[in-house]
């Protein structure tokens, strides 16, 4: 029997096979992070606790 930590690294190693990185995506990613962080300083938008976003979904 595989240990968590083990099966955590089976898992993983399962992944990358079928999930390979994307550049482009990567960068349209990071594009779009870093333009909803610039929106937050701003206050152009507001964040939620974790509570209000669970709370949304029960």
């Amino acid at each position: 029997m595989l240990s968590v930590i083990e099966k955590i690294e089976l898992i993983d190693a399962l992944l990358a096979t079928v999930d390979k990185p994307d550049a482009q995506v990567d960068a349209l990613w990071a594009t779009e992070v870093e333009d909803r962080l610039a929106a937050y300083h701003k206050g152009e938008v507001q964040s939620v606790t974790l509570n209000q976003v669970l709370a949304k979904y029960r």
